[in-house]
Formats: C-alpha cells, sequence, structure tokens
C-alpha cells in the first residue's frame, strides 16, 4: 500500500475505534472493505481481525465492570460458538447472498429498534440460542457480526455503557474463537501485509480511546436511536454491495 492509502487506512481505522466504542460495533464494518480493495475479501477478513481483537481486548478491559454477566452467559458463549463454525468455512461461504441476507436482516432490525418494536421484545429460550449462533456465524464467515449482535442486545435494554460493555466482552469471545482459525488459514498470506496491519492496529487503538469520552455523556433514549441508525446504515451499505455497487 502507498503512503497516502496507509493515511487513509489510520484515519478509517481511528474512526472505526471510535464508532465500535459508542455503539459496540464498527471495525470490521469499516475496515473490512477498505482492506479487501487492496487484499482481497478472504484476505482482508483474516487480517482486520487482528486489529478487531487488540480494540476489543482494551475496550473489555475498560468497561469490564460493566459488563452484564447473565447477558453475556447466555449469548456469548453462543455467539463464540457460531464465530468457530463460520470461521471453519469462511474461505468458501459467504458471497453475495450471504451479504444480501445479511443486509436486509438489519435493516429490518433497524426499523424495529428505530420503531420500538424491539423495546417490546425479550428474547428468551430458543430465539437467544439463534441469534447468537447466527451473530457469531456471521462474524467467522464474513467477519462482520456487530450489528447483528447489537440487534440482539438491544431487546436487553441494557444501560448505554453496559450495552457496549456486554457486546465487547461478546466479541471477545467470537475473536477468541474464529482468530486463531484465520490464522491458521491465511497466516502466510498476513505476513506480506504486516504494515496495513500495524497502521490499522494502531488506528483502532486511538479511536477506541477517544470514543469513550462519547460513550459516557450519551443518554438512553440517544443511544437507542444512534445503534438503530448505525445498524440501518449499515445494512443498507451491506445490500448495496451485495448488489454490486461496489
Amino acid at each position: 500500500m502507498t503512503a497516502s492509502a496507509l493515511a487513509l487506512l489510520f484515519a478509517v481505522a481511528v474512526a472505526s475505534g471510535a464508532t465500535a466504542s459508542v455503539v459496540g460495533f464498527g471495525i470490521g464494518s469499516l475496515l473490512t472493505p477498505l482492506l479487501a480493495a487492496h487484499l482481497g475479501m478472504a484476505v482482508a477478513v483474516a487480517a482486520v481481525a487482528l486489529p478487531h481483537a487488540l480494540a476489543t481486548a482494551l475496550r473489555a478491559w475498560r468497561l469490564r465492570d460493566a459488563v452484564d454477566g447473565a447477558v453475556l452467559r447466555r449469548l456469548g458463549v453462543l455467539s463464540a460458538v457460531g464465530a468457530l463454525l463460520g470461521a471453519l468455512g469462511y474461505a468458501r461461504a459467504g458471497g453475495r447472498a450471504l451479504t444480501l441476507a445479511l443486509g436486509a436482516l438489519l435493516l429490518l432490525t433497524a426499523a424495529a429498534t428505530l420503531g420500538g418494536l424491539a423495546r417490546r421484545w425479550r428474547p428468551h429460550g430458543l430465539a437467544i440460542w439463534g441469534l447468537g449462533l447466527l451473530s457469531g456465524a456471521f462474524g467467522g464467515l464474513a467477519g462482520n457480526q456487530g450489528g447483528l449482535r447489537a440487534a440482539a442486545l438491544g431487546a436487553f435494554d441494557l444501560a448505554p455503557r453496559a450495552f457496549v460493555a456486554t457486546a465487547t466482552a461478546t466479541g471477545l469471545l467470537v475473536d477468541a474463537a474464529r482468530t486463531p482459525v484465520y490464522l491458521w488459514r491465511a497466516g502466510a498470506a498476513l505476513l506480506p501485509h504486516a504494515a496495513p496491519i500495524a497502521v490499522a492496529s494502531v488506528g483502532v487503538l486511538v479511536g477506541t480511546v477517544l470514543g469513550e469520552r462519547v460513550l459516557l455523556g450519551l443518554p438512553r433514549e440517544r443511544f437507542r436511536v444512534v445503534v438503530g441508525v448505525a445498524v440501518g446504515l449499515l445494512g443498507a451499505w451491506l445490500l448495496w454491495q451485495g448488489a454490486g455497487g461496489a
């Protein structure tokens, strides 16, 4: 990558880290398509997993006191299982159909969140199993599960800090499950791209710290709107990508 491309990567990494600190996701959503343009999608998914894991670990440590343990046990462990299964097939699966399906699902979720339906629905039983496995599987397959995970967590009506902390802890479990598989399958292909991976890693760490300042000042209702809009934008972007917009 050229110096200008690395500068752009750093700026996007900072923005993605800050976004993830506020809404609980965004690193994979922003960095993966940028790196895919230079490295190809399969390598980009694996490459983004490394800065994603670093930023998630930092955020999890700084927000560890706000994690909702009950929600994490119900949703997080299943997400990790789904991520492992998805990662085992990430190089072969995914593609256009997966992108379109995830985009449509996120748009429906955003509509439910902004319309108030998500606040009246509480997942239980098999629904929690399904949401956990599905969000993790998308994360393992395509490196992008944050929007779906945020949608699932939205039904628990957590306070903003607890929401992000629990989403982060869940993301950390997902990273622990999928990253070793990515390194096993694409490790050799990542070595020539150590510089952009390092730049992205530093950028997301800087953004993570900056984003926390915004998170601490958001009231619950405004936070709900921010998450809903972010999920909707991600869904629209995925539909555009799946339809050939890229």
